[in-house]
């Protein structure tokens, strides 16, 4: 079981961390390396044991942002917490600038719009139409700007396009339900203390992002319904208003759900009179048309209803459509 800890921590440590932040990087280094670390590690069952939810959890019991001796010599000293508390939360990115990649995509479905996401956390990527955006270029020049019809939000979403730019536009949404095993209400101080706390340490504005669009939240709370998604999407999905268009995202969560689930859960998004926006690794299931090659493929794949759009980065720092205005079948 430390083998796959050991693999884990330094797949993060190699290709997930560089660039993000220096301090998971060196900690997960550090985990790679260490038998004694990795034994404790162990102990957590598998499905929560991410580096970004083990070293979130550390934090908010008080492991220092210090170097991987010091972060070393707390979990050590802390391990049985540490177990017990890793064992019963989950990583919760809640990330809307993922909304970024999502926009063009949403620009071609008609409102009103009956949003709907699977694993929503506390709901910050369904309000697509409350946050203004900025479309960049690689050096940072301006080259389109979107904001609500009641003028510029304060969450500003910033997001590097590559490539042309397809028609954008503000989605009209009237309805916001999301699904998760253990939503966060973004009125509770607690839980957007632990959204913050995974916030991973050097990532530039990203905390007061995520801040900022919890109070839109929570000014205006989405329906959240507890439970799994599997279970739950078709009572919840009934509930949507009859004259607007269901749209259901699952942006980010399928590679926390296990293969044969993911495949199902798929299978019933697909069979329901609803329209399907999704953001993946081109390699967590087998929808998308055309079939999209994980070896060549730049990072995520950007579908709706599975019909290919985008590649883009997981959290929406940047994306390419790939898709030609004539292409267009969904």
């Amino acid at each position: 079981m430390t083998d796959a800890v050991r693999e884990r921590y330094g797949r993060f440590a190699r290709q997930e961390a560089p660039g993000r932040s220096v301090l998971y990087e060196e900690w997960a280094i550090g985990v790679e390396r260490d038998a004694a670390v990795q034994a404790v590690l162990a102990r957590i069952p598998a499905t929560h044991r991410q580096p970004p939810l083990v070293f979130a959890v550390t934090r908010m019991l008080g492991a220092p942002l210090a170097g991987f001796d010091q972060w070393r010599s707390f979990l050590l000293a802390h391990a049985d917490e540490v177990v017990a508390e890793c064992t019963v939360r989950r990583l919760q990115t809640n990330e809307p600038l993922r909304l970024a990649p999502l926009l063009p995509v949403l620009s071609e479905i008609d409102g009103p719009i009956a949003l709907l996401e699977i694993g929503a956390s506390a709901g910050l990527c369904l309000y697509p139409d409350r946050y203004s955006y900025r479309f960049v270029d690689e050096g940072g020049a301006l080259r389109a700007a979107l904001d609500p019809d009641d003028g510029p939000s304060e969450v500003v979403l910033t997001s590097e396009v590559r490539g042309r730019i397809p028609r954008l536009r503000m989605p009209q949404v009237v309805w916001r339900a999301g699904i998760d095993l253990d939503p966060l209400d973004a009125r509770d101080p607690g839980d957007r203390a632990w959204l913050r706390g995974l916030v991973w340490p050097g990532e530039a504005g990203r905390e007061d992002r995520i801040m900022t669009a919890l109070d839109v939240a929570a000014a205006d709370p989405p329906l959240l319904v507890r439970g799994d998604a599997g279970a739950r999407l078709a009572s919840v999905a009934a509930s949507a208003p009859r004259d607007a268009t269901l749209v259901i995202t699952t942006p980010g969560v399928l590679a926390h759900i296990p293969w044969a689930a993911r495949q199902a859960l798929i299978a019933q998004v697909q069979a329901l009179p609803a329209r399907w926006i999704t953001i993946d690794s081109p390699s967590l299931h087998e929808a998308w048309r055309p079939p999209v090659d994980a070896e060549t493929w730049p990072s995520f794949v950007v579908a709706l209803d599975g019909g290919v759009r985008a590649a883009a980065d997981p959290l929406g720092q940047w994306w390419e459509w790939r898709t030609a205005a004539g292409d267009l079948r969904a």
